[in-house]
């Protein structure tokens, strides 16, 4: 039953994306909007539903958490614990199969994928982008939904591939068409990089799965987790490179990122909840996935680089938003921050720092959803994301959204007791005591250092909150079209409010099913 649950999580949302455009052009709006909200709302309950059903202890999954002998002190393995399987084959004589399961690493990136696709369906049932077309965009954001579920639940290197490039074109012309309409020659120039940015990585990618299947014979992500391919020289070692940096673009790690502030700054808010939400996470997620487990040895090789990439990410990131006028390039540029984060867990390949890694993954879709919801109803209301034009004093304009900006700011800043804590504080204590294979000194220096970026974290939210939401309401009063939180934004941002408060109260709920992996 869990096997056809998982095989529907991704037909239906592509069979409603193709009966959508094959509708006729005279269909109303609402309606298309009403019918994704619907098939995603589906889509999300099967997922709970799967999520439940991996959660329970005679699941084959918790069982083998439970009864398999521990692995190599400092050193998590991160290998696939299939359930919900589904393994026919595909193109046999490449012995490429069609081979879907899910563990509890991709089982709540499932969820979460599901959750902020219903909610930008939702959302779109009264905000609407000015150039219409919502038949088309419901369509893509369907799309993409089947693409990241399918690339999480990929099993074969291949089938991981071609998810992995479903979501590309999508999520292009959610930019290149419902992007900025005050600026149509760069919402095409962001859409232009963001593609070539990602076929490049994405090239990268595939050279490196050849690689892995040169010395493994297999591209079955099962067999190659329990038979890592060994060395870390040669050829393992250049399918790492490979891998890492085309995973890399997509996360994106500092020197790569140049195409996510433009990406973000020109996408219309649903683009820029899944961008920041969903489809950075394909990076980190296959980091974990690929590289550690099938890679052990060239991963220890090239880990301490990845560290340091990733730590200047976090600096990098940091000091741009410090310098940033407006607010979606900012919350773009604290991606980079926290994916750099999240790629100096994954390189301790320890337990804690890429537990940390994976909880990081969860809180910033969650929060950084959050920020580009309110950063999209700023922009609605002002028909602008510019601080300077914006003006202060949103405290007095409009109190609902300044203070969920507030709370949004200070979840992705990691304080204690909300989402965004727990995650950076693993990574840290990762960095202290990263895998034995691994000079520990050298990532306890990248550990200072990235704490600093936390420091600058916090100066630059709190920077936010005091030029936008503070200021004498006498000297920017209400306009009177700046209506305050509407109903449509409370139903949809109230999940994500909740989460950030669970995740940060709950975090042993996560942490307990990945310390072990």
């Amino acid at each position: 039953m869990s096997e056809w649950l998982l095989i529907a999580l991704l037909a239906v949302p592509a069979l409603t994306a193709a009966i959508l455009w094959a509708l006729p052009a005279t269909t109303g709006e609402r309606v298309a909007a009403i019918v994704g909200s619907v098939v995603s709302g589906l889509v999300l309950v099967g997922s709970i539903v799967l999520w439940w059903e991996l959660r329970r202890p005679h699941c084959p999954c918790v069982d083998r958490l439970t009864t398999t002998s521990a692995p190599a002190p400092r050193t998590l393995a991160g290998k696939l614990l299939p359930y919900a399987e589904t393994d026919v084959s595909w193109i046999p004589s490449l012995g490429v199969r069609f081979h879907l399961a899910i563990d509890t690493i991709s089982m709540p990136l499932i969820a979460l994928t599901a959750l902020l696709v219903f909610l930008c369906c939702l959302y779109s049932l009264k905000i609407t982008p000015r150039i219409g077309r919502m038949r088309s965009l419901i369509a893509l954001l369907l799309v993409i939904e089947t693409g990241v579920i399918g690339t999480f639940s990929a099993a074969d290197l291949v089938l991981f591939f071609v998810f992995f490039e479903i979501v590309l074109i999508p999520m292009w012309l959610v930019i290149d068409i419902w992007g900025d309409d005050h600026d149509p020659a760069g919402r095409r120039r962001a859409a232009t990089t963001f593609v070539l940015m990602t076929v490049f990585g994405s090239a990268l990618m595939l050279l490196g799965f050849l690689l892995i299947y040169r010395q493994a014979g297999t591209f079955d992500l099962v067999f190659l987790g329990q038979n890592p391919v060994r060395g870390g020289h040669g050829i393992p070692l250049a399918a790492a490179v490979l891998i890492a940096v085309g995973f890399a673009v997509k996360m994106p790690l500092w020197p790569l990122h140049i195409w996510l502030p433009d990406a973000h700054a020109k996408a219309p808010t649903v683009g820029s909840v899944l961008l920041a939400g969903v489809l950075l996470k394909l990076g980190s997620y296959g980091m974990i996935r690929v590289l550690l487990p099938v890679l052990p040895d060239a991963t220890a090789t090239i880990a301490p680089y990845l560290a340091g990439f990733s730590t200047v990410a976090i600096i990098a990131g940091s000091l741009a938003c410090l310098a940033q006028t407006d607010v979606k390039r900012l919350i773009a540029y604290s991606s980079v921050g926290h994916m750099g984060f999240i790629g100096l867990g994954i390189a301790t390949m320890s337990p804690e720092g890429v537990t940390g890694a994976l909880y990081a993954n969860l809180a910033h879709g969650i929060i950084t959803g959050l920020l580009f919801f309110l950063a999209g109803a700023i922009k609605d209301r002002h028909d602008t994301s510019d601080l300077r034009t914006i003006g202060r004093a949103l405290y007095a304009r409009l109190p609902r959204i300044g203070g969920l900006l507030t709370f949004a700011c200070l979840a992705s800043l990691g304080l204690p007791g909300l989402a965004g804590f727990w995650g950076e504080m693993l990574i840290l204590l990762g960095a202290y005591h990263p895998a034995d294979s691994l000079p520990r000194t050298t990532f306890i220096v990248l550990m200072v250092i990235a704490g600093l970026g936390a420091v600058l974290t916090a100066a630059y939210f709190l920077k936010l909150i005091r030029e936008l939401n503070q200021g004498d309401p006498a000297e920017y009063p209400a306009a009177a079209f700046a209506v305050d939180l509407s109903r449509i934004e409370l139903i949809t941002w109230a999940p994500l409010v909740v989460l950030t408060v669970l995740l940060g109260l709950w975090p042993f709920t996560l942490i307990n099913q990945w310390m072990f992996l």
